[in-house]
């Protein structure tokens, strides 16, 4: 029998009064994701557990993971339209939806998703491109790799759900099939602007346990500085058997559409 596939944490940080980061791991529907708010106090958490609700709410129903996405922009504009939470609230989300032996991620902003393959010769591999400032500076050839990480303003992202200015966001999608002992693991950028990729893949090496891997994930972001609110979800790929189980399932589901 499969160990738990999944672990998952989140800290406040050691400078911020509350956590705006919100996360879901609901293996029923295959869904696992890590959302960021922002806002300040009484609105960043608000929008980032709209936007997880009614994501969730949407794969539950049987909607596509882009399409719940979108649907958790609009949820967060409504939100601010009733009086619920703050006036420019906004939430980063990156998503993993998986059956069988196929799995999908998306995302919006700067929160990241890592495939760690421990049988590859390049075992950790990030899945997202960051939607943010340093990233279009990045790939317009106007810094170097190396500066993504200390530019002063490496912080400023592109787009995010409630963004106000924008009717719809473009949600960024990639699929892939498991592969024995693979983990994709999710999280805010208060780990990886705090823990490098080599850290990130040390760790996972190092730790055997999604649990104990994930707890230390968080324990490195304190003690390079715990600026922000630390989120890390991990999930293992399906053992064998549950891919079959999995992959009839959605067969005989789509059947019935």
């Amino acid at each position: 029998m499969q160990l738990k596939r999944y672990a998952a944490a989140t800290d406040v940080g050691l400078q911020r009064s509350n956590n705006e980061d919100c996360y879901l791991c609901n293996p029923e529907s295959g869904l696992w994701l890590v959302a960021d708010g922002m806002g300040g106090h009484a609105a960043g958490e608000v929008a980032s557990e709209v936007a997880s609700r009614t994501i969730k709410d949407g794969i539950v129903k049987g909607s596509p993971l882009t399409e719940s996405i979108q649907d958790g922009h609009h949820a967060i504009l409504r939100a601010v339209s009733d009086g619920i939470g703050g006036q420019g609230m906004g939430s980063t989300i990156v998503a993993m939806h998986s059956i069988g032996s196929q799995y999908e991620v998306a995302w919006v902003g700067d929160s990241r998703a890592y495939l760690w393959s421990p049988n590859s010769p390049s075992p950790l591999k990030q899945l997202t491109r960051d939607h943010s400032y340093v990233q279009m500076l990045y790939e317009s050839g106007a810094i170097a790799q190396e500066e993504l990480q200390t530019h002063p303003e490496k912080n400023i992202i592109t787009q995010c759900l409630g963004s106000m200015d924008l009717d719809y966001v473009q949600v960024e999608t990639l699929k892939g099939q498991w592969q024995d002992q693979e983990v994709i693991l999710l999280c805010s950028d208060g780990l990886s602007d705090y823990v490098s990729a080599d850290e990130i893949q040390q760790t996972m090496s190092e730790k055997k346990e999604l649990s104990a891997a994930t707890d230390a994930l968080i324990q490195k972001a304190l003690a390079a500085g715990g600026r922000d609110n630390i989120t890390v979800v991990t999930v293992s790929s399906p053992d064998r058997w549950t891919r079959i189980v999995e992959n009839v399932r959605s067969f005989f589901s789509r059947s019935r559409i």
